[in-house]
């Protein structure tokens, strides 16, 4: 009976002092949350006042009424919104086919057995160790010489399609699939195809939004590759058009203020709605054995 009695006041007191440390623990991450968070609040801030503004002796800490003329200066200068329609589409177009083609490779290499399949993987994760600047002039070469496809999506999104670590990280996820499941999607009468599509995919999920994150934000940054293939003004992606606004002479600041706190907007979307399946993603990766 006593021991009964006990159990529930034991709990009782392990969630008091969980609440305890969590307080404390929340309470030192504040700082640090706000150092963090001060130099996109003052981007943001930045963005709607004039460069006199800026540069005086006591910067502003709170919105003023110049954004709308620094986003016509920003678009006279840049062509901005096509920029931006650049970067989404491209960031959106390399995030799919980059999951639809690292997804298939890190299932096959979780789930087949072929002649040299160990090797061939340790192939594929030594490219790591290439730098990009030893591979970026023959890319350059194959895209702006060979194909002739400068100046288009796909000159920027082709390269980095197969990405190593995309390959790597689907394999992990998709190495939690039972074997058993998809064995019995086979003797049910799924195809290979089938069974990828509605039985493995489904259950790593969180693995493939955070992925989903991981590649749209690498895109969505970019900048030397498509200052490379990109040499048209209306073919520029947002970094490459931002860039322009620094010249040997004059750097419009106003401008890169308002152009990089619009660019934030669709990324903090993306994440937003991807939030819950990015965090399980990574949490079930840090667990993994």
């Amino acid at each position: 009976m006593t021991t009964a009695m006990q159990a529930p006041k034991d709990k009782t007191g392990v969630k008091a002092r969980n609440r305890v440390k969590a307080f404390w623990l929340h309470l030192a991450l504040i700082p640090l949350a706000a150092l963090f968070l001060a130099p996109l609040w003052m981007m943001a801030v930045f963005s709607t006042h004039p460069e006199s503004a800026i540069f005086s002796a006591n910067p502003p800490l709170w919105f003023g009424g110049s954004f709308g003329e620094n986003f016509r200066g920003l678009q006279a200068d840049t062509n901005f919104l096509r920029a931006l329609l650049n970067s989404v589409v491209i960031a959106s177009l390399y995030t799919v086919f980059s999951m639809l083609l690292t997804s298939m490779g890190g299932y096959a290499f979780a789930k087949f057995d072929f002649p040299g399949k160990n090797w061939l993987f340790g192939l594929i994760l030594a490219t790591l160790t290439i730098p990009t600047f030893v591979t970026i002039i023959p890319q350059f070469i194959m895209i702006a010489r060979d194909m002739q496809i400068s100046n288009t999506y796909w000159a920027v999104i082709l390269p980095t399609l197969a990405n190593t670590i995309g390959i790597f990280y689907m394999r992990q996820a998709f190495q939690t699939v039972p074997t058993d499941l998809l064995n019995a999607a086979r003797i049910d009468g799924a195809s290979e195809w089938r069974t990828f599509w509605q039985i493995a995919l489904p259950v790593v999920r969180p693995a493939m939004a955070a992925l989903a994150i991981l590649l749209f934000l690498a895109s969505w940054n970019d900048y030397l590759w498509p200052l490379l293939v990109l040499t048209q003004k209306d073919s520029y992606t947002m970094p490459v058009a931002l860039g322009t606004l620094i010249g040997l002479t004059r750097v419009s600041w106003g401008g890169i203020m308002v152009g990089t706190a619009i660019a934030t907007i669709p990324f903090l979307a993306l994440f937003l709605a991807l939030q819950r399946h990015f965090v399980a993603g990574i949490a079930g990766g840090a667990v993994k054995d």
